[in-house]
């Protein structure tokens, strides 16, 4: 089922930053200039139309592909989708509070006006951050969409055909083969494990949500091929852990060179991951200066 309607947004948010971002590896830019986004069964285009005085306008298409019609709801949008877009949290605001002296991170901050941290499926998150090891984006992207196209559900949404990811369950008898085929190189025994762990539940991904950062972070490790870095991007971009800074090549290299070595996030408390975000994007668009 579909639904369409128009919504404001009135704080930072620019589809294209988030899109470029690094965070999600399903997000579409469409030929009209508005953005897919998959969330479980529900899928999203949106478009930015214009602003007013109370924020910035867009037009949303909302669908569900649930297993009933039950599992569509005409208010999508405030059940689904202002969670996933971390609506409840005044990004502006966490901007306006890193301090004058932080001036790289200022810098950061301002190039980054409207990322936002997603709120994505824990599962999704995990199989797609144990492929990011020592991926360019482009080939993580490659190799997720293999992954939705061999095991996911085929949906068509009126605008194009595309695969919803799959569950552990629906990848519960991939081969060794079949994983290469997806472009998993060595990282075939990692998702092996973690399809194992989840599908039996040996590894419950929903009861996390009531844990610490700590333990989950923690928890997530039991998993083959997911150490620190990876984590971290789970805890962050499922669990919404903000106080999660993960460090990979790029952010070293800025720790390194603009902040003599000392890792600058845990100042920001639960606002860490906010600020990795932000720096993370500067990194990737002004790679010139590393």
């Amino acid at each position: 089922m579909s639904h369409k309607t128009n919504i404001t947004i009135n704080d930072d948010i620019d589809l294209k930053k988030i899109a470029d971002s690094g965070q999600a590896f399903r997000i579409k830019e469409m030929p009209d200039e508005s953005f897919r986004f998959v969330f479980g069964s529900h899928v999203l285009y949106i478009k930015n139309i214009g602003s007013s005085t109370s924020g910035s306008e867009f037009e949303i298409e909302e669908h569900s592909f649930g297993d009933s019609s039950s599992a569509y709801e005409a208010e999508a949008w405030d059940k689904v989708w202002k969670n996933y877009f971390d609506l409840n949290r005044s990004y502006s605001k966490i901007r306006g509070s890193v301090p004058a002296k932080d001036k790289f991170l200022k810098e950061a901050a301002s190039c980054g006006v409207g990322l936002r941290i997603l709120r994505q499926d824990p599962w999704e998150m995990l199989v797609t951050f144990i492929i990011s090891q020592r991926k360019s984006i482009p080939a993580i992207k490659d190799s997720v969409e293999r992954i939705c196209e061999k095991y996911g559900k085929r949906i068509n949404t009126g605008r194009e055909v595309l695969y919803l990811f799959p569950s552990a369950f629906d990848m519960k008898n991939a081969t060794d083969e079949e994983l290469k085929d997806c472009k998993l190189g060595y990282r075939v025994s990692y998702i092996q494990d973690a399809v194992s762990k989840v599908s039996s539940g040996e590894l419950d991904l929903t009861s996390l949500y009531g844990l610490s950062y700590e333990e989950i972070f923690e928890k997530l490790k039991e998993v083959r091929g997911v150490g620190d870095k990876v984590s971290n991007c789970i805890c962050l971009f499922a669990y919404s852990k903000t106080e999660a800074a993960p460090v990979d090549t790029w952010i070293s290299k800025v720790i390194e060179k603009y902040y003599k070595g000392v890792n600058p996030f845990p100042a920001y408390k639960d606002a860490a991951g906010i600020m990795q975000q932000y720096i993370f994007y500067y990194a990737l668009t002004h790679k010139d200066k590393f």
